[in-house]
């Protein structure tokens, strides 16, 4: 499994080159959060005011152990734009995975 907290703007440019390596499928969530930024300032009506918490998108993907590497690599190079606040990538074994509908199992369930 790879757990991508991205910015929002790259999600489309992430998700079509994730298509073109051959992922056939992912979970995307709204988030906020923050990291070394900490948040920032803004300036709304006059008034400054501090953002806390950061908007995100979360990418969940399970993959087969041989695709791994390469959306990893994928994420990094297509989400990087070089500024603070670009992200971070988590990769966990998953034990099992199981289509639904059909029954299949681990790598056919992918």
């Amino acid at each position: 499994m790879i757990i991508a907290a991205i910015k929002p703007y790259k999600l489309d440019e992430v998700r079509e080159a994730l298509t073109e390596i051959g992922v056939r499928g992912m979970m995307v969530t709204e988030i906020k959060g923050f990291g070394m930024q900490s948040g920032h300032t803004e300036i709304y009506r006059g008034a400054e005011y501090a953002v806390n918490f950061v908007p995100k998108m979360r990418l969940e993907l399970v993959v087969s152990d041989a695709l791994a590497e390469t959306v990893m690599e994928t994420i990094t190079k297509t989400a990087r734009t070089g500024k603070i606040g670009d992200g971070k990538i988590f990769m966990l074994d998953v034990e099992r995975a199981l289509r639904v509908r059909t029954g299949d199992a681990d790598d056919d369930a992918l």
